[in-house]
């Protein structure tokens, strides 16, 4: 008697899907049902890491989405450092990070798996946001710096105003090479992500995409932004619940990142404009978070001054 072996076997997964989640019970039901419609699961993998939420993100997820791959944190470690723990079990070719305040409209990843492997030179690609609304949402910036920031303001304060959106969404109408697309919406090759050691996780919040995409084009590949798939983003939804501690780490991400890409004189120039921004802030106000940012201004003066004393003496030895 014969017997017949089926040798078939499931595909390889191609995109794994990551999701950092803190506190995001109210968010997640919409993002996680939009993925389970648009996307398919015989090649992709949703994988959610919950940095020690307080809610019952987790008893959602596990009763409605069983599908989902879970990863606890036992605290609450920020957005890159949740990222880099769902890539070191991701089996997909390339990574989509995602916001829990994303949602879909349609099946978005043929195009970006076909733009990715079409073009060997990229390594990341951003997509189109959208407002709920469904107006046009500035997701992108030039490379950081201090006329980087300074164009970049500009643009999201004429972005701001309805009359004038319009006229910042033709600049983005066609796909281009940009320098930094926002990490809500990132869509990243595996191997280079682990390449570069994933996000560089002294950024708790802000900047960490800015210095992924930055680490990406000093590889050698490049930043690409596409308007011909889009995602609705609600934008800001956690940073809204802590306004005053995320201004913080605002200021400690936009420090670090100065003091790890830039000249020492943008350095010294960023500085004493915080300096004086805040001292006059407090004056005015008296709001006890912004002494957290004159202390950060401090210590990573001193900080700098103690390893610049350290190169000097290695130099002379």
């Amino acid at each position: 008697m014969e017997t017949s072996i089926n040798l078939a076997t499931e595909p390889p997964i191609l995109v794994s899907i990551i999701l950092v989640n803190y506190n995001g019970a109210d968010v997640l039901p919409d993002c996680l049902n939009s993925l389970n419609k648009f996307i398919p699961k015989h090649n992709s993998e949703i994988i959610l890491v919950d940095n020690d939420s307080q809610d019952n993100s987790i008893d959602l997820v596990t009763d409605n989405f069983p599908d989902t791959k879970i990863i606890r944190m036992s605290r609450n470690c920020g957005f890159g450092a949740g990222n880099n723990a769902g890539a070191k079990i991701a089996q997909g070719k390339f990574l989509f990070l995602l916001n829990t305040d994303i949602t879909l409209n349609n099946n978005i990843l043929p195009h970006l798996i076909d733009l990715m492997e079409n073009r060997l030179d990229v390594g990341i690609i951003g997509t189109k946001l959208l407002f709920p609304d469904q107006s046009f949402q500035l997701s992108v910036a030039p490379a950081i710096s201090i006329q980087g920031e300074f164009i970049s303001r500009k643009l999201h304060k004429i972005a701001a105003n309805k009359e004038y959106l319009q006229q910042v969404e033709k600049k983005y109408i066609f796909i281009q090479e940009l320098d930094w697309v926002s990490g809500a919406s990132l869509f990243i090759r595996t191997d280079l992500f682990h390449d570069l050691g994933g996000f560089d996780e002294t950024f708790f919040m802000y900047f960490e995409d800015a210095d992924l995409c930055q680490r990406v084009i000093n590889k050698g590949y490049k930043v690409l932004y596409t308007p011909e798939v889009s995602l609705i983003h609600i934008r800001g939804h956690s940073m809204k619940k802590n306004a005053d501690v995320m201004a913080v780490e605002y200021r400690r991400s936009q420090i670090y990142y100065y003091q790890k890409h830039r000249p020492q004189w943008e350095n010294f120039i960023l500085k004493v404009y915080l300096f004086i921004k805040f001292t006059y802030e407090y004056i005015k106000t008296r709001n006890t978070y912004i002494l957290e940012i004159l202390q950060l201004l401090y210590l990573f003066s001193v900080n700098r001054q103690n390893t610049n004393h350290r190169a000097t003496e290695n130099t002379e030895l």
